[in-house]
């Protein structure tokens, strides 16, 4: 079992891994409104930041734990499934810059059945042992736009 992050553990890499393996178990037991966000919300920090490019059916800039914990309801509205098949930490933060995640999803259109295989590559800030800012960067929003949105 990963734990949150601690003084001790403030090394961008450890507070990542931390919180994808936390992710993933939240999402295994349901997600929203199923499973509960501590199981996340130690990872990130009270005044973090997730800017998510407009165009997506969950876009816009989202706040704070409780605006985190709004986004993975707006997220799980729009998806079915979302899998994170491959994930490549390209630079771990480590330096004082911000880490470089790529990551392959295959995920599942709650509305339309429809899937799709995409990359993200995320940049995300660690201050302090949390997470303070996140920048997810879509290749195609257009092609998320259409395999989500009903005819």
């Amino acid at each position: 079992m990963t734990r949150p992050p601690t003084e001790a553990m403030t090394d961008p890499l450890t507070v990542l891994t931390g919180m994808y393996a936390a992710e993933a178990r939240y999402l295994a037991a349901g997600g929203p409104g199923a499973a509960s966000f501590a199981v996340l919300e130690p990872f990130f920090a009270p005044d973090v930041v997730l800017h998510q490019a407009d165009t997506l059916p969950y876009g816009g800039t989202w706040r704070g734990h409780e605006g985190i914990e709004r986004f993975f309801v707006a997220m799980s509205g729009v998806w079915e499934t979302f899998d994170m098949v491959e994930q490549e930490f390209l630079a771990t933060g480590e330096t004082g810059g911000p880490a470089v995640v790529l990551t392959r999803i295959r995920a599942r259109a709650r509305a339309t059945g429809r899937e799709l295989s995409f990359p993200i590559l995320q940049t995300i800030t660690v201050t302090g042992g949390r997470i303070a800012e996140v920048r997810p960067f879509y290749w195609d929003t257009g092609a998320v736009a259409d395999v989500t949105r009903l005819p």
